[in-house]
């Protein structure tokens, strides 16, 4: 009975071991504005990837109708069991962030963040032009503030809505200059992967700054394993 006994709880070790040792796989996109196919194309690749985590970074409203959610953003993934983190983007403020978390339950990533599989997650909204910009200092100010609560974690992911200045991705847009507080923090804080938008012609872009993998996610939108 006592060797059985062994051999059960050596058998469920091993089971929690493989489960914490799994890769997190993440759904990330940005830029949507409130494309309905896009969106049903987003949620029809979450369910196809089996993904454990949807990451939406921002510019998610559509145009004609800036800081509001379109249908359907949200509620599909949850349907599909995906857990689902957002920040807003230049045309979204703060407060229609906050109104989607506190319907669906979904995280607000702006100056918040998480730990999921010993992965810390981290971020801040918006860019410094736009219907509602924010000063690019105070973007530095909320992921260091974000960042203070995950920092011992052995994995890092920080996502923003604006992509870093002197990064491959600013060479593709003259409208856009990067934002110097997301390059401070890639050079502070280290993250090991960087999920953005807000340049949509980049939309697919990867490139290394550092010791971080910075992905430009876009309309696209990027399946990433860590």
């Amino acid at each position: 009975m006592l060797k059985q006994l062994a051999v059960a709880g050596s058998h469920l070790a091993k089971m929690n071991k493989k489960i914490k040792e799994r890769k997190l796989k993440i759904l990330a996109f940005s830029d949507i504005h409130g494309d309905q196919a896009a969106i049903d194309r987003m949620v029809k690749r979450a369910e196809q990837e089996n993904v454990d985590l949807v990451i939406i970074a921002g510019d998610f409203s559509p145009r004609h109708a800036i800081d509001t959610a379109p249908p359907n953003l949200i509620g599909p993934f949850l349907k599909l069991g995906k857990k689902v983190l957002v920040l807003h983007g230049n045309n979204e403020t703060e407060t229609t962030v906050d109104f989607l978390t506190d319907l669906y339950g979904v995280q607000n990533l702006h100056k918040y963040s998480l730990e999921l599989n010993g992965i810390g997650i981290f971020g801040a909204g918006s860019a410094d032009v736009g219907p509602f910009p924010i000063n690019d200092r105070e973007i530095f100010e909320k992921l260091e503030k974000s960042h203070n609560y995950i920092q011992q974690s052995k994995k890092k992911i920080m996502v923003t809505h604006a992509h870093p200045s002197g990064s491959l991705i600013e060479k593709f847009t003259n409208i856009f200059k990067g934002s110097e507080s997301v390059r401070k923090a890639i050079d502070k804080f280290q993250p090991n992967i960087l999920i953005c938008g807000h340049v949509h012609e980049a939309a697919g872009v990867e490139e290394i700054i550092g010791k971080t993998k910075v992905v430009n996610v876009a309309k696209v939108g990027k399946v990433i394993e860590i």
